[in-house]
């Protein structure tokens, strides 16, 4: 019998109000699975506006943990109810220490781990280091409906690494939930293309499928976000995307022996020097 894993991207607008954030989602949630989709893909932080944009310490007193999050139990309670599994970004207290992590939430509601993102950016309209420290749990991989996937966030994505390190690990698929948009620095930068290409590379590399989400939409800090969420093939050709500026879920099917096939034939595990990478 193939293996086939159904997966989802979506891509929204949000606001301060964390309840209509978690409705918006779960209604995107609700479409992408009446598709058939197993595995439906948020938008990074999507309790609230990308908050990271100036230094503020109000934003501290949203941070839960894990098991109090209010967006990570609506999901929880979600995909228990869908059959599906719910990667949800969320931010997270842990005693004295704040995360921007990710609860992998599977098809039965059970929350199956935490990955907390590595690489925390800090630039103009991203000053992620005021608020995160770096992840400490490593990359990780997780099984869901017969298949292995891995999950990095937003800044991840840019970095090969982090794609390799999931696919040492078994992962099949690839999936980076986002915010990014707007360069505050330079109105005239546009990074929509390289964001996607470097993402497409990593399908390429790693004979693996990506799947990236995203938000849109101008938000009250004066950040816009373009959207633009995709899923590419093994091949890194775009099977399906959205616009800059639509809500919506994109949804579509891999056959995963198939791709376990390609991969091996190409030889890129195979033939590593993993001697000269230090």
């Amino acid at each position: 019998m193939t293996r086939t894993l159904k997966v989802a991207a979506m891509q929204a607008a949000f606001g301060e109000d964390i309840d209509a954030n978690i409705a918006k989602v779960s209604a995107l949630a609700r479409e992408a699975a009446k598709q058939g989709a197993q595995v439906i893909l948020p938008p990074e932080l999507f309790e609230g506006p990308y908050f990271c944009v100036a230094q503020e310490e109000r934003w501290f007193a949203n941070a839960k943990p894990v098991g109090e999050h209010k967006a990570v139990l609506a999901m929880q309670k979600l995909a228990k109810e869908l059959k599906v599994a719910l990667p949800t970004s969320f931010f997270e207290r842990d005693g004295p220490a704040y995360y921007n992590s990710l609860a992998m939430i599977g098809a039965d509601g059970a929350l199956m781990g935490v990955y907390r993102k590595s690489h925390i950016p800090d630039g103009p309209g991203y000053q992620e280091k005021y608020y995160f420290r770096p992840g400490d749990t490593g990359f990780k991989v997780w099984d869901v409906f017969g298949a292995k996937i891995g999950v990095g966030i937003c800044w991840d994505q840019w970095f090969p690494e982090a794609a390799r390190a999931m696919a040492l690990q078994g992962a099949e698929v690839l999936f980076y939930p986002t915010a990014i948009g707007s360069e505050p620095h330079d109105p005239s930068l546009d990074t929509r293309e390289p964001w996607r290409r470097a993402m497409q590379g990593h399908a390429v590399s790693n004979i693996a499928p990506v799947v990236a989400s995203n938000r849109i939409g101008t938000e009250a800090t004066g950040q816009s976000y373009y959207g633009s969420a995709f899923i590419a093939n093994h091949r890194g050709d775009l099977v399906k995307e959205l616009g800059r500026t639509e809500e919506g879920v994109i949804v579509h099917a891999f056959e995963l022996d198939a791709l376990a096939t390609h991969r091996a034939a190409w030889g890129f595990f195979r033939d590593r020097r993993t001697e000269f990478y230090r």
